[in-house]
């Protein structure tokens, strides 16, 4: 019996001897971080998940064919957000027009602010907030770092349309985070822009 890989080089040595445990240890390692990519592009958890499974189960099926030629995580999360932009496309969740939230902010006590933990928190509230297109376009430029070409280019859109919605999204998030930034909780200003 073999033992289950510790990385991606261990994983394709034993998926041609046990495809089985070379895929469950897959779906240990990546599933959870890939739902998080979906996640953040479509919020919905179980979209997410459904999406996830759908690129591994593709994968599975392909597996006695299967050559990638950048890393395996690199590889699925490329997967698994255009599975997610071809299904926000399918469904049309993609050409609505959204207005922007009407803004809320409660005060705060700063001290309490200072955890790194708390303060993402707050980024990711910000965001969400976002409207989706808005959202999907600024998600894939600072967390999955694609340039506004290649967002363009995945999405459909004018390269002026990343870029506006890129603006917009930073425009809102620093009118939305601004009490903390200016409690001193700089941490993130340098990713807003600022």
């Amino acid at each position: 019996m073999q033992t289950p890989p510790n990385n991606d080089r261990e994983f394709f040595d034993l998926l041609p001897t046990d495809a089985e445990k070379a895929f469950e240890w897959l779906f240990r390692r990546y599933f959870s971080e890939l739902c998080q990519v979906v996640y953040r592009v479509a919020h919905d958890e179980h979209l997410a998940q459904d999406l996830v499974q759908e690129v591994l189960y593709e994968l599975w099926r392909k597996r006695d064919k299967l050559t990638i030629s950048i890393s395996l995580r690199a590889y699925l999360k490329r997967s698994v957000l255009n599975r997610t932009l071809n299904h926000l496309r399918d469904n049309r969740l993609w050409s609505s027009e959204e207005r922007m939230p009407e803004i809320a902010i409660e005060e705060s006590d700063a001290v309490d602010l200072l955890r790194t933990e708390e303060l993402q928190e707050l980024v990711d509230a910000a965001i969400d907030e976002l409207p989706e297109k808005c959202r999907i376009v600024f998600v894939l430029s600072r967390y999955e770092e694609l340039s506004y070409r290649d967002i363009a280019t995945e999405l459909g859109i004018a390269e002026k349309t990343v870029e506006n919605q890129v603006s917009k999204a930073l425009k809102y998030l620093r009118q939305r985070l601004l009490p903390y930034l200016k409690s001193g909780l700089l941490l993130f200003s340098f990713w807003l822009g600022s």
